[in-house]
């Protein structure tokens, strides 16, 4: 099958789905573990959000995300106790995102699922799979980040 051929699914849309697939098991494992309500604001917020927390326009460009749109995803942690907002010392006219000990505690949770998530995918691929799947993963990004 060559590379042109219209049945070979791109991997765009496989990584997608497969996000897709990943965001749908990481629900069912929190939930398992007693964590209800996650959205994909919550993701694309907290992993991003170091101790000595961030700008807005900081955050959105971790995420990959717009702007304004990471301005409503802090809003709604604001408002739900996972996020606080302050004011940058360094810069009088701006605000720094600080995790609050909430939105810290999803951090071993979330960390469980990810896990019972990759033995779960591991069990239907293989533990090799997984790991190159990673490796592979990680040395595309790392080459396009530059």
């Amino acid at each position: 099958m060559s590379v042109a051929d219209a049945s070979t699914p791109l991997v765009g849309l496989l990584l997608r789905l497969a996000a897709q697939q990943w965001g749908t098991d990481m629900d069912a494992a929190l939930r398992a573990d007693g964590v209800e309500g996650i959205t994909p604001a919550h993701a694309n917020v907290i992993p991003f959000v170091p101790p000595d927390g961030i700008q807005i326009g900081e955050l959105a460009r971790r995420a990959k995300v717009r702007k304004q749109s990471m301005a409503q995803s802090v809003e709604l942690l604001v408002a739900s106790g996972y996020v606080t907002r302050r004011r940058d010392p360094e810069d009088g006219r701006a605000s720094l995102i600080f995790l609050t000990e909430k939105g810290r505690a999803l951090w071993p949770a979330s960390r469980r699922a990810g896990q019972r998530v990759e033995r779960d995918w591991a069990d239907v691929v293989g533990r090799d799979d997984i790991e190159h799947l990673r490796r592979t993963l990680v040395r595309l990004l790392d080459a396009r980040a530059g």
